[in-house]
Parts: structure tokens; sequence; C-alpha cells
């Protein structure tokens, strides 16, 4: 373990996160920007829109962000680790060009970015990269002098995110009817990408069916399922399934959907289900509608009964773990030898996102790997 003190040579740590809309009168122009470019009809945004008034017009994840801040802090100070924290957003306020700006004008020359996102993919990594990029020729076009930035390593088998996701399993179990634990299914999801997007994720010499993304999805449900059966005695009938959908229909993305799963499920004799979103760090809108609202109702028509675990969210276990993250990456930097934690058969993943890695359909430069105009 490196020392716990000492992030030499980073001066910051940057919360990087999706955004959402804080009212009503922010939804159509929040999803604007998240599908700016893409040229969707404003009537599709305004359909889309409605799974936010359900809520108020208010995505929880910003909140969720803030007390995920006051997690890392609170770990930060407890374990005398003197590293201030900013946070900043792809497609809301505060955005992440105000916020590297704000970090300029501080001072902060090195910066550690913490992505909202745990496994490798083009929507999940390197866009978050892209806007990276995006943010710092902006800078550089005002005249400011850039800060250099790294992005963590996924962290999708670091025993901090998993261990909170392997409790809220165990605890979804135990709150099912006594008759039907035991039988009961697990439904490990995450979000649905196109296929071709998730067959190129990753690293070029593994790309392949499903690529990175699929394989470290399912390294982390096998993970978690071989937990609770240590746990429970039980050994439950498990599968990685998708949500989330928003793609053309002609455009084939990875199946199968959750709501179809559990048809499938109850068709087949299966008692329960309980529903583990593996592919999530908070309960956002995608957890509370696709999850709670719609797959609810699904399980409530089929007479299945089902529990939604949670995600890690500001669990303190996942505080530490990007503490961990950020002082292993601090070492590496200054030549230490590290050994990096992480479960599972894919071992700790790379620290530098190599060329070719993830690629979009356009190129676009992206900071903070190995393609990076800004080294």
């Amino acid at each position: 373990m490196p020392d716990a003190r000492d992030a030499t040579p980073y001066d910051a740590l940057l919360l990087l996160s999706f955004g959402g809309p804080e009212g009503p009168d922010d939804v159509i122009p929040f999803l604007e920007n998240v599908t700016r470019g893409r040229g969707i009809p404003t009537e599709r945004l305004k359909e889309v829109g409605e799974h936010y008034f359900l809520f108020g017009g208010v995505s929880p994840i910003n909140d969720q962000n803030r007390a995920l801040l006051d997690a890392l802090r609170k770990d930060f100070a407890e374990h005398g680790l003197d590293l201030p924290i900013y946070w900043g957003n792809r497609n809301w306020a505060p955005y992440l060009t105000d916020t590297l700006r704000e970090m300029v004008a501080d001072g902060r020359r090195r910066i550690i970015v913490l992505a909202t996102s745990a496994y490798a993919s083009y929507s999940g990594c390197r866009q978050y990269r892209e806007n990276l990029a995006d943010s710092l020729a902006a800078l550089e076009a005002e005249g400011l002098e850039l800060p250099k930035v790294d992005k963590l390593r996924h962290y999708f088998n670091h025993p901090g995110f998993l261990e909170p996701m392997i409790d809220g399993v165990v605890e979804s179990l135990a709150d099912l009817p006594e008759d039907v634990r035991d039988g009961a299914h697990i439904a490990f999801s995450t979000h649905s990408i196109p296929t071709a997007a998730a067959d190129s994720s990753g690293p070029v010499e593994e790309q392949g069916d499903g690529g990175a993304y699929v394989e470290q999805h399912l390294d982390v449900a096998q993970l978690i399922a071989d937990a609770v059966r240590e746990r429970t005695g039980v050994d439950h009938p498990w599968q990685l399934v998708y949500q989330s959908r928003s793609g053309a229909p002609h455009i084939p993305w990875l199946e199968p959907d959750i709501c179809d799963h559990l048809e499938e499920r109850q068709a087949a004799g299966a008692p329960a289900v309980v529903i583990a979103p593996i592919g999530f760090v908070s309960d956002h809108m995608e957890v509370l509608y696709d999850l709670d609202t719609e797959a609810k109702v699904k399980a409530a028509e089929l007479g299945l009964p089902m529990r939604r675990s949670a995600t890690v969210g500001d669990d303190p276990r996942f505080a530490a773990a990007i503490r961990d993250l950020v002082l292993e990456r601090a070492a590496v930097e200054r030549g230490q030898e590290v050994t990096p934690c992480a479960l599972g058969a894919l071992g700790a993943d790379h620290n530098l996102c190599p060329i070719g890695c993830c690629p979009a359909r356009a190129p676009k430069p992206a900071a903070a790997g190995a393609d990076s105009p800004y080294a």
C-alpha cells in the first residue's frame, strides 16, 4: 500500500460525472446537451423528459455526487490526505470547462480524474476523455496555462466497489419471502450499448464479441455471485442483463432487456428475482425509472416477487477505494513499484488508455490517454 498521505505529483482530484437537471425547466436543455450533434427531434426529447417529470424534473445524480464528494472529503481528511476535490459534469452545471477553469485559477497543475463510470466502453470512458480534451482546448483558446490531467483506472473489480454491492444483494435476498428466497434468480443489470460499441470496447487486443465491456461485467457478476454463495450457502442462478436502451430500432444493442428477462424467468419457473444494478455507481435516473418503475411494474404484472439491490453510492468503502486508487496511481507516477488492488480473473486494468481503445465512430481528440494531445 502506498503512503496514505502522499498524492504527489497530484495537487487535486476532479470528480467527473454525467450531470442531470435540477428542475423542470432544466430537463429539455439538459437532454439537448446530452444528444447534441445526433439530430434527435425535440418531440423525442420530450418523451424521454417525461421520465424526469415523474420525479419533479430533478435527476437524483447531482445530490448523489454531492454525497460522494462529502464521503471522499471525509475519508481523505481522516487519513491525512491533503488533496482538494473538485466536481465537474459533462452535460449540466457545474460544467467541466468551468470547473477546470476554476482549478487553473486555484493553481492546480496536476489533476487526477475520477469518472463515475467503472467499466471500459466508449460512453463510459473515452467520451469522458473527449470531454476533457474539449475543455482543455477551450482553456487553451483562452490563453490559460493547461494542467496535466490523468484518469484513474477502471475500478469495476476493486473490493471497495464490489463489497457494497455484495452486501446489497445479500440484503435483498433476505428481504424476499422465505418460501421463494433460496430459489431466487439474480439479474445483474447494466446499461445496454450498441453491440458494435461493445465489441470494440477495451484495448484492441481484447476486442471481440462483447469486448471488455461485457467481459468486465461478467467478471463482476461472477465475483458477487460467488460471494453471495459463500455468505448464504445458496448457489443462486444468475445472468447479465441490460437496460436503458435508447438507440434506433434497426441498430443491434446488447440483450436481453431486463423486462424481457423477467418474463423469461417467470415462464421458466423462477420463484423470485433480485435485480443488482452493477453497471451504475449510484441510484440515478436510469436506475429509478428503468428498474424501480418499469421493471417493478413488469414484475408485479407477472406476479414475480422482485427486489432491487443498492448501488455503491457514497458508501465509505467506495470512498476508501478511491483514496486507494489515487495513492496507487500517484506512486506509479513517482516511479514506485505498486501491487494494484483488484479481484477476479481480469486483474487491475490499465492506467493509461492505449491508442485505439474504445474508438469513436468519428475520431476526436481524447485527453488522459496514450493518444492525448495534452501530454
